[in-house]
């Protein structure tokens, strides 16, 4: 394929993903049956691929995706119920678009508040966002996520009949319940971000792809909620953590531990620009998870190395964290900061106090932090037996290679 061609892919993707979610929120604002929008949105999508490709992209994307999603929603109804062939016809009277989607950043929150209903799963409130927000085909969400088109085909269907069941609306809750659904979307960008930061199974130690859906997703929520400062932390934590992508992997896509990344690689525009977000909601009012986790990233990305790093101000961090959101991954968190500041059996204690922790006990990370830690502690025979138990537990190629190289290296 000729740059040219390459060229107008991308901004025919560009797009399709950007128009996607205007789209469906025009419906949804204007006749409010998520399943049937969302379903007739897709249609129009297919149809913008090719003809887009052969035509170019229109003036106004957004309005033609509308004005043909309209049309497959009409055709449904016809096809569903011949009784409401004169609502119908109300309907193709009146313009399809009468406003500008782009003046109602509304939209976007709305959209995935409805996403990330408490009634739904958190697969499915994953597939529904990467779809329904996203853009991504059926095919392309199966394969973000590593399962089969039909597993994904299902989550969503059930999540669309879940959500018209629940008699969810197309608005936003107010008070506590606005802070908890927000809360909940917040989780569902950053589950998304850290399986393409690491992905849980495949050969590749990153799905860069992922990653940075979740980063342009978070980016057009902080537009919709600038005066949310968690929302600002989650994204600051995503561009300083996607920031380090480059010295992660090798040749081959072997996994570089931190100790070893050539951090020249490191991208300093973007690290320039998630310590500048963090700063700024720091100081701005109370402190939330993410802005905290955001800080830790942006003392990580400050250092020169792993020896210059400023260990006192991350245990002091990881403290406040776990004042404010107590938990098993904060504690594994702050374990590698404790044995620098503390010594190496400080860090082995907190680790070996979630050995009995239903999700992270058994876990290959906690496995991988206690074997580091054991090095550090000067016993290798110790590390190499975590290690173990760590590669047994890992379905991640790139992370299997890496353990059985720091098994390799123990036991000569």
């Amino acid at each position: 394929m000729s740059s040219t061609h390459g060229t107008r892919d991308a901004d025919l993707e560009s797009a399709i993903r950007a128009g996607a979610p205007k789209a469906l929120a025009a419906l949804l604002r204007r006749y409010g049956t998520f399943d049937q929008c969302e379903d007739a949105v897709q249609e129009a999508l297919l149809e913008a691929f090719v003809q887009w490709r052969a035509n170019g992209v229109p003036e106004k994307p957004v309005g033609w995706l509308v004005s043909v999603a309209t049309r497959r929603l009409m055709d449904g109804w016809r096809r569903d119920n011949a009784r409401r062939q004169r609502e119908v016809n109300d309907h193709l009277r009146t313009p399809a678009v009468e406003e500008d989607h782009d003046q109602d950043s509304d939209d976007t929150l709305r959209l995935l508040v409805l996403c990330c209903h408490p009634a739904l799963t958190p697969a499915s409130q994953i597939a529904l966002t990467l779809r329904s927000v996203g853009g991504l085909t059926t095919a392309e969400v199966a394969a973000a996520l590593l399962v089969g088109e039909t597993i994904v085909a299902q989550r969503i269907s059930r999540a669309k009949r879940t959500i018209k069941d629940s008699g969810a609306r197309f608005e936003l809750p107010s008070g506590p319940e606005y802070d908890e659904r927000l809360h909940a979307v917040l989780h569902v960008l950053y589950l998304i971000f850290n399986e393409g930061h690491t992905a849980s199974a495949g050969d590749d130690l990153q799905r860069l792809d992922l990653a940075a859906e979740a980063l342009r997703i978070t980016r057009m929520l902080r537009r919709a909620a600038p005066g949310a400062d968690e929302v600002t932390g989650l994204l600051a934590l995503m561009i300083l953590t996607h920031a380090r992508r480059d010295a992660r992997t090798g040749r081959g896509g072997d996994l570089v531990p931190a100790d070893r990344q050539d951090r020249s690689r490191w991208h300093a525009d973007e690290i320039a620009e998630g310590t500048a977000l963090v700063e700024g909601v720091l100081t701005s009012g109370p402190v939330g998870p993410y802005q905290l986790e955001a800080a830790i990233a942006a003392v990580h990305s400050e250092a020169d190395s792993v020896e210059t790093t400023d260990w006192e101000q991350i245990a002091g961090l990881y403290r406040i964290l776990a004042e404010v959101d107590p938990g098993p991954m904060v504690t594994l968190g702050s374990a590698v900061a404790v044995a620098m500041t503390e010594g190496p059996q400080a860090g082995i204690d907190l680790v070996e106090g979630l050995a009995g922790d239903r999700y992270l006990g058994d876990h290959h990370r906690r496995l991988s932090v206690l074997a580091h830690l054991q090095e550090l502690a000067g016993r290798p025979d110790l590390a190499r037996e975590h290690y173990l138990a760590a590669l047994d537990r890992t379905r991640n190629t790139a992370e299997q290679n890496y353990l059985r190289e720091r098994i390799t290296r123990l036991t000569r």
